[in-house]
């Protein structure tokens, strides 16, 4: 559904940096690619969300034009800015001439580059993730826990344009890895129960040898986090709320911990995340994995003992140059880290959230390998 418009701030703002946009695009160009391009910004702006709530059309496709928009307007914020900037230190050193062709030149070029690199990261993003193996040494592991693995899957954001054949594509890739643990770390979901059990529906359908394990993150408690609790548990998944489950593996004991979300707290005091109660009563010698959504509770993980933490929530950025603000909040954006004695892997999301794009930040299932050594 196309937002109709409503005035306000955000809109206001929206309307200014399209301007913008058009007087630094559209002033060096020929009239004929003026016109086109007042059409092209004017469709964006009308087209874009004018807030974070987006009526949902019960079709796929009408529901990604919006969110594809904004996606596509990104990039060309981004890339007018990046072109202004390097005009700028042009201006300093060429001849009128030479600037006056630069101006030209780099206006068609972000026109031309702005819808390729949407398309690009339309494509990266509605594609069912890849499979990342990646192994983490652990110290003293038992035997019988060399080749250990977990799937894990996170921050798939079953949504407003993610619905149940994305989810059942998920399900396939993973069910063909032959898991060990399958482990969910948050942002599942984007919307309530009513709106989206059919489509979380395919995920009782995950198999692996001990189970699937769920952790809420902070989408879970904009979107009705109990009931999600109980709808997670009645697909069959084992939801750990700051607590752990013993894992017998071939004689060898894994402590599988799972904390609420970092901020879950503002939400309910009771649900306040903590690691260290999550790990209390691990028998010594099992090696200790802990699933928590947001890499920040890293340094409590850490502090509580565990060998391994699990997370997500970054998205590793998504796309550019976005990555680049996640180090602001979080300490790990993407991939296998050390905290002092312990590993953190933060995935960068199996599927995505708000625009569908991924550009420089692929989505991915990944499968984490337990072994003695990263050369095994």
């Amino acid at each position: 559904m196309i937002p109709r418009w409503r005035p306000g701030p955000f809109p206001l703002l929206l309307l200014l940096l399209h301007a913008y946009i058009g007087v630094r695009l559209l002033a060096p160009v020929a009239p004929a690619v003026q016109a086109c391009g007042v059409l092209v910004l004017a469709a964006c702006f009308l087209s874009l969300p004018k807030g974070w709530v987006v009526p949902e059309t019960g079709s796929p496709w009408k529901d990604l034009v919006p969110w594809t928009a904004m996606g596509f307007f990104s990039w060309l914020f981004v890339l007018t800015l990046l072109r202004d900037a390097v005009l700028l230190a042009a201006w300093a050193i060429l001849p009128a001439a030479a600037l006056a062709r630069a101006v030209h030149g780099s206006a068609l070029g972000v026109m031309v580059a702005a819808p390729l690199v949407t398309a690009a990261g339309f494509h990266f993003a509605r594609r069912v993730a890849n499979v990342v193996e990646v192994r983490v040494p652990i110290e003293g592991l038992a035997p019988a826990l060399e080749g250990f693995t977990i799937a894990q899957i996170s921050d798939v954001h079953v949504g407003p344009t993610i619905k149940r054949p994305y989810v059942e594509a998920i399900v396939e890739r993973v069910n063909a890895l032959h898991a060990d643990v399958v482990a969910i770390t948050g942002d599942l979901v984007d919307g309530p129960v009513q709106r989206l059990a059919s489509h979380t529906a395919p995920l009782a359908g995950l198999r692996s040898r001990h189970g699937t394990y769920f952790v809420t993150g902070n989408h879970e408690y904009y979107s009705g986090a109990y009931a999600w609790i109980d709808e997670l548990r009645r697909l069959g998944a084992r939801v750990l709320l700051n607590e752990h489950v013993m894992i017998d593996h071939g004689g060898a004991a894994v402590a599988l911990a799972g904390v609420t979300d970092y901020s879950a707290h503002h939400f309910d005091r009771a649900h306040r995340s903590d690691p260290a109660r999550a790990s209390q009563g691990v028998p010594p010698g099992a090696v200790k994995v802990l699933l928590a959504h947001q890499p920040r509770t890293a340094p409590d993980a850490e502090r509580a003992g565990f060998d391994l933490q699990l997370s997500g929530h970054t998205h590793g950025g998504q796309f550019w140059p976005w990555n680049h603000f996640v180090r602001l909040q979080q300490p790990f954006t993407a991939g296998l880290r050390r905290l002092g004695h312990m590993w953190v892997y933060v995935s960068r999301g199996t599927g995505y959230w708000g625009p569908p794009m991924r550009f420089g930040s692929p989505s991915e299932i990944t499968r984490i390998t337990l072994t003695t050594s990263v050369g095994k």
